[in-house]
This record gives structure tokens, C-alpha cells and sequence, in this order.
């Protein structure tokens, strides 16, 4: 029989505008914003990502023989491990102890962004699987004489591809809420036990009667004013939390706000008719992904209302299936927020390393699926027989 395997050729290109936006659109396909290319613009043309960064833009694109576009990645060759919030400091640690050189190393990632959602981006009738993709990055990988690949936060089919073609696969968890059709928000209230219901409540009453005006302002409500202060709240909320310089460029935002319109939801606290604190979202298919908080003033339920609440309020009204509220943070289970595993996968050059990390997420996995279970437990919702 004659071979009718496509012809596919694989290249690197160190701007996303170097790809066509409808192109790059096309695989990555409309359900999340931080995989678009608007988004990843955005970060270049701000200065966000770079060779200044640590974050030097690398991404991949998989063409058959009349060069049309049938995969892409998102990608970065990386001198560091900061702003990926799956942590792999202790295998590079462990690697470079031994004589290895971890760094650079290629990252399969929205950037600052720990938000699920597709990484090796195929385009619909494409005829090939994510393995082809994934095939032609180990391939680069070995040609650059780089470390390892990492894909983070990827889509659960993805992860169960890449294990089969014999990545090692990590797990993580992220607290989301899910809607169950709530018609409003006290609907949802009224999923919750009585004690939890009360606490919400009294969580909002307190945070309107501290003298702030909250707004939820989608697109064109969005003025420069509001990003102006908006990066005042993310620039002192990275110094206080992280100690070290904001990642995001002032400049990103209202880039963001101008090339994804609509997409970008903010949620603003405003005293005395001025903006003192923000939560930044953005509208995905069937999600609402909390990105960015920031605040100005001592005030914690603030953050709870901003960014967990009125974030269940705007799903609620445009009818979307959940909100996902970004990494970390156990105490958004008792807002209804429940525990879900996250995905990564790993391609490590180095023998030797590559079977220490598998021992060690071997461990891992089950342990994290413990704690997954575990952290369930401490669901807010009704159980049989209470009120």
C-alpha cells in the first residue's frame, strides 16, 4: 500500500507575530483566551516576555508539505524557573549539584498564567494527534541540546497522550466552582450548609458596609484610568507577596484590554470614587479564569468579594459552567470552591534525571489524589440530612 502519512516539517519562531493571528487562531480554537494569540502578543509587545525576562519566546509550529499550519505551541526557552507555578527548582537543584546544565530549558506554557487549558494547540481536521506535535519537540529539544520540555497546566487529554508516548506526567490541584444551573446567586447560598451560608453572607454585608463601590466592568468599560491603578494593586501585591519585581509589564494591560475586548472582565473596588483594589478575569468558551488581584487598603474580605463572589455572580448570569480562581489557596473551598487536579508532563533528556523524577512523581501521584480526596471532604455544600 503507498505511504499517505503526511510530509510534516517542524519550526521556531521567536515572535508569535511571526505566525498569522487567524493561523495560530485556528488551532488554538476559541474556548481559552490564555493560548490565543492575542494574548501571547500582548505579553511579547509589552516587554512581559523576552530575552530580558528569562522567558525567550520559542514557538512551534508544525506545517505539512504545502506549509499550512496544522499544530502550534506555545513555548519559551527558559534560564529560570519563576513565573510557571509547577515547581521544578529541586530537579534542577538535584541536576545541576551533579554536574548538569538544567538551564536553559523549554517551557510548553501560557506564561504567568496558571490556567488549564490546551497546550499543543491542533487544528480541527488537522488529521494528526497532539503526538506529532509532541513528537517534533523532542526532536527540537535534542537538536538544541536543551535539558527538558515541560508542558504545564495542560488539558487532561493531553497529559494521557503525552504519558502514552512516554512523557512523565505530574499532577497538581486548583480550587474551581462549578455552577449547577443556579438561577441566582442565593441559589447557589442554598446548596450550602447553614453555617457556611451565614459566613458568605456576612462576608459580602461586611464588605459593603466598609464604604466601597464595586463594579464589575467588561471591554470598553475598562478605561486607562482603571489600568493605571490596576497595575498600582498587581505592582504592590507581587512586592508584599513575592518580594521581587511584577512580572507583567505596565504596558500589558491595556494591550490586553484593547486586543481581547470583551474577553477581559474586571472587577474594581472604588473609594471615595477611587479605584483602590481589582480583580482581573478573562472570559473564556465556558469558564471565567481569575487571573490578577491587587489592593491598596487593608480590607480582607475585599478579596473574597472581588475575587470569588462576583466572579460566581457574572457565571451565574451569563450561564457559564464554572469560574476557575487561579493556583493555590485552600481557604476558596469554603466559598464553594472545591478541589480538581491539574496536569503537567515532562520529556527529560538526561537518563539518569529523567528516572529520578519518575520515582519521585511515581510518590507523587498518589499523594496528590490523596490530598484531592481529603481536601473534597471539607466541602461547604449540603450533605444528606442538613439544612
Amino acid at each position: 500500500m503507498p505511504d499517505t502519512a503526511p510530509s510534516l516539517s517542524l519550526s521556531l519562531h521567536p515572535s508569535i507575530a511571526d505566525i498569522p493571528a487567524p493561523d495560530w487562531d485556528a488551532c488554538a480554537g476559541p474556548g481559552n483566551p490564555f493560548v490565543s494569540h492575542a494574548f501571547l502578543l500582548a505579553l511579547e509587545e509589552s516587554g512581559s516576555v523576552g530575552p530580558r525576562t528569562g522567558w525567550l519566546p520559542q514557538h512551534a509550529a508544525l506545517r505539512d508539505d504545502g506549509g499550512r499550519l496544522l499544530a502550534c505551541a506555545p513555548m519559551y526557552a527558559k534560564t529560570h524557573s519563576q513565573g510557571e507555578y509547577v515547581f521544578d527548582h529541586g530537579w534542577a537543584d538535584a541536576f545541576e549539584r551533579a554536574g548538569g546544565r538544567y538551564y536553559p530549558k523549554l517551557q510548553v506554557a501560557a506564561p504567568f498564567s496558571p490556567v488549564p487549558g490546551p497546550r499543543l494547540l491542533v487544528r480541527e481536521g488537522a488529521g494528526i494527534g497532539v503526538e506529532a506535535l509532541a513528537q517534533g519537540l523532542v526532536q527540537a529539544c535534542g537538536q538544541l541540546d536543551l535539558s527538558s520540555i515541560h508542558v504545564t497546566f495542560c488539558e487532561a487529554r493531553e497529559w494521557e497522550a503525552l504519558g502514552q508516548a512516554g512523557w512523565l506526567q505530574r499532577i497538581g490541584t486548583q480550587f474551581h466552582w462549578t455552577n449547577a444551573g443556579y438561577g441566582t446567586f442565593d441559589d447557589f447560598l442554598a446548596a450550602l450548609a447553614s453555617r457556611k451560608r451565614k459566613q458568605i453572607k456576612r462576608e459580602r454585608r461586611d464588605a459593603e458596609a466598609s464604604g466601597f463601590v464595586c463594579k464589575t466592568l467588561r471591554g470598553h468599560e475598562i478605561t486607562p484610568r482603571h489600568w493605571e491603578a490596576f497595575h498600582r494593586f498587581y505592582v504592590s501585591t507581587s512586592d508584599k507577596k513575592w518580594g521581587r519585581s511584577a512580572y507583567l509589564k505596565k504596558s500589558f494591560w491595556p494591550l490586553l484590554g484593547e486586543r481581547l475586548g470583551d474577553r477581559v472582565v474586571l472587577m474594581v473596588a472604588e473609594q471615595d470614587g477611587e479605584p483602590v483594589a481589582g480583580a482581573l478575569n478573562l472570559l473564556g468558551q465556558d469558564a471565567l479564569y481569575g487571573r490578577n488581584w491587587g489592593c491598596l487598603v487593608d480590607a480582607p474580605f475585599l478579596h473574597f468579594e472581588l475575587c470569588y463572589y462576583r466572579a460566581i455572580d457574572f457565571a451565574i448570569e451569563h450561564k457559564l459552567p464554572r469560574v476557575e480562581a487561579g493556583a493555590q489557596g485552600e481557604h476558596k473551598i469554603q466559598r464553594g470552591y472545591l478541589p480538581v487536579p491539574t496536569y503537567s508532563a515532562h520529556w527529560i533528556e538526561h537518563r539518569g534525571l529523567r528516572r529520578a523524577v519518575d520515582d519521585f512523581l511515581a510518590q507523587e501521584r498518589p499523594a496528590m489524589m490523596r490530598e484531592i480526596g481529603a481536601l473534597a471532604e471539607m466541602s461547604p455544600f449540603k450533605r444528606d440530612g442538613e439544612g
